[in-house]
């Protein structure tokens, strides 16, 4: 038997049949567009998300016609869906993760001195990043839609609730705990949507999914509405704490890293939920069926990928994203070039929405190689300084690095990452693990593998990075990160 599991992430679908070894024996993948309808804004058409997911099915089931045991599903996270409870079309585009519309919402709220409280309870400091604000700007800047919210013929949630609702025929309206715990609604100790934040965003909390386990068999799909399908829906979770289960972090000290379009960076803290004084996130990683609850610190880099997507598409110095790493390898050193990219603000551990990109460090000399260089050095020092931030939560040293996503094929920018934190960095076998995480956790929920410790025991390294005692200038990163800082109003 097989699990489905449907990663839907940021830029693209991709789904993935997995086997009973943990090997991956299909995939199918559909990119959908990308839309910016103000600087700062980002969003995506929920209907393109769902076309996207049912075309990548096809193409990997096509693959790989065997029996399935059950789906699993995992999602970028924060990006807030509203859709029609009966038609489940959604009368407008979310709103992404990267959007920075509400800044000015952020503002507010902190000049109330509400955030002390709010992290307290959520584990999660305020910024447009996370779902509330999101939801609060819907509700003050598109009345006639909020309205529907409030009288219950529109719903709202984020991406896997949308695809459950799809994939059920709108029989079931359900999150998992690792995505409530982002939307910065939910207390984090009773994985319960907490009535004080839903009055604080002016959200209704009929309107929301109900907080279900991360593993174990939610409801099943609808034939008429997802490939003739019936299948459990088994294992839900967020991207992140999937790479992190993916990856076999499932004990305290485990920490990974996964290069999508941002960076993220998980240390799992077991059943204790640290409260970070080194501005990182408490998050949950992972709840059982019976109610218990595991947790992670994590730092959110907000553009790792999406600055080689930007030197492709925005510059046009490369064609495709993986000739970077060969146009970065023909100079020696950025020659003292230094890119921060906070193409949409800085995220962990400065949280400075008014940031902006800044290329420090330019001569005559300069070429697009020690930009390209520059590009994959300042991935690898956002992730170092959260890396940092971690260990003074913990209060210990990392072992290792584990890391996965698109980005972790690149040579080059493992070796500088591992040269940055002084310590190894560990790539997989696969590099889509957090796919590979939900697999597990709907597989687990299905008797494909018996337990965490069985799907640990088929993860199998691929290369080993250790620091080869070149460590670029971190001082001269530190004050480029000072100049970006505050820039826009």
């Amino acid at each position: 038997m097989a699990i489905l599991a449907i990663d839907a992430g940021t830029t693209g679908v991709t789904v993935l049949v997995v086997d009973e070894q943990g090997s991956i024996r299909a995939r199918g993948y559909r990119e959908f567009p990308q839309h910016f309808p103000q600087p700062g804004w980002v969003e995506h058409s929920p209907d393109e998300i769902w076309d996207a997911t049912l075309a990548a099915a096809t193409d990997a089931i096509a693959q790989s016609p065997g029996p399935l045991a059950g789906i699993g599903i995992t999602n970028q996270r924060e990006t807030i869906v509203v859709w029609d409870a009966d038609t489940l079309r959604a009368p407008r585009r979310a709103i992404v993760w990267q959007d920075r519309r509400t800044a000015a919402i952020v503002d507010e709220l902190r000049a109330r001195a509400v955030e002390p409280w709010v992290r307290a309870t959520t584990g999660l400091g305020l910024d447009p990043y996370f779902s509330s604000t999101k939801l609060l700007w819907l509700a003050r800047n598109e009345p006639r839609l909020w309205e529907g919210v409030r009288d219950g013929s529109l719903r709202v949630g984020t991406i896997d609730a949308y695809l459950i609702a799809r994939l059920t025929g709108g029989r079931l309206h359900v999150t998992d705990a690792t995505n409530a715990s982002r939307t910065q609604l939910l207390d984090l100790r009773t994985a319960q949507w907490d009535p004080d934040l839903l009055d604080l965003f002016e959200v209704p909390a009929h309107a929301l999914p109900t907080v279900v386990p991360s593993t174990g068999a939610v409801g099943h799909t609808d034939p008429a509405s997802f490939l003739g399908l019936s299948l459990p829906i088994a294992g839900i979770a967020g991207d992140q704490q999937a790479a992190l289960f993916g990856q076999g972090g499932v004990t305290a000290g485990d920490v990974k890293c996964t290069y999508g379009t941002g960076a993220f960076i998980l240390m799992h803290t077991g059943t204790r939920a640290v409260a970070s004084t080194h501005g990182l996130l408490t998050t949950i990683a992972l709840q059982e069926p019976d109610g218990r609850l595991a947790y992670a610190l994590e730092g959110s880099v907000f553009v790792a990928g999406a600055a080689v997507q930007w030197l492709r598409d925005g510059l046009g110095i490369i064609a495709s994203a993986s000739e970077v790493e060969a146009l970065a390898a023909s100079v020696e050193s950025s020659e003292g070039v230094v890119f921060v990219p906070a193409l949409t603000g800085l995220g962990a551990p400065e949280w400075d929405p008014s940031a902006r990109g800044t290329i420090l460090g330019i001569t005559r000399g300069t070429t697009t190689a020690h930009i390209a260089r520059a590009t994959l050095e300042a991935i690898a020092w956002q992730v170092q300084d959260v890396v940092t931030a971690m260990e003074a939560d913990a209060g210990s040293r990392i072992d290792a690095l584990r890391v996965d996503g698109g980005a972790a094929a690149n040579n080059l920018l493992l070796q500088l990452q591992s040269d940055a934190l002084q310590a190894p960095v560990l790539r997989g076998r696969a590099l889509e693990t957090t796919g590979l995480g939900a697999a597990f956790l709907a597989g687990i929920a299905t008797g494909v593998w018996a337990d965490a410790a069985e799907v640990r025991a088929t993860l199998r390294p691929d290369r080993q990075f250790a620091p080869s005692g070149d460590r670029p200038d971190h001082a001269r990163w530190t004050k480029a990160v000072t100049r970006a800082r505050a820039w826009a109003d």
